[in-house]
């Protein structure tokens, strides 16, 4: 069997909660016409109730994102590499904020616009970061 270090718990947490993040993300968005079959209010509670599991991924995303960047002892941001990292960490804020400012949006256009900018930016996070780790 292979060693368990503290960089395999790290990245097991990292792309866990990055599992939790996006994939949830687009498993909610399918059941929502289902949802609102059953009642309008189905998609909201289903929310509320993604949010407790959600949330707490996202701040493990930032903070095993953190302790990933830690890590590297020769960083250079203006490498091609350090560049790429400095757009995952700006779209991976964005898909926070995006999905914060969905959470309160209260019209269908800005639940629609802030979910698919929260949604697409987790996607480009998630790319990135596989970008990254090649």
């Amino acid at each position: 069997m292979l060693p368990i270090t503290w960089e395999t718990v790290r990245l097991f947490l990292h792309v866990g909660a990055a599992t939790i993040w996006v994939g949830g993300q687009f498993t909610l968005a399918g059941l929502v016409p289902g949802l609102r079959a059953l009642s309008p209010d189905a998609p909201r509670a289903a929310a509320r109730r993604f949010n407790r599991i959600a949330w707490p991924a996202y701040f493990v995303l930032v903070a095993t994102g953190i302790w990933n960047v830690l890590a590297i002892s020769d960083l250079s941001m203006a490498s091609p590499w350090g560049r790429t990292l400095m757009v995952k960490v700006v779209v991976a804020i964005l898909s926070g904020v995006a999905a914060f400012l969905h959470t309160i949006a209260r019209s269908k256009v800005g639940l629609a616009v802030w979910g698919a900018v929260a949604s697409l930016s987790a996607v480009a996070a998630l790319f990135l970061g596989v970008l990254l780790a090649t």
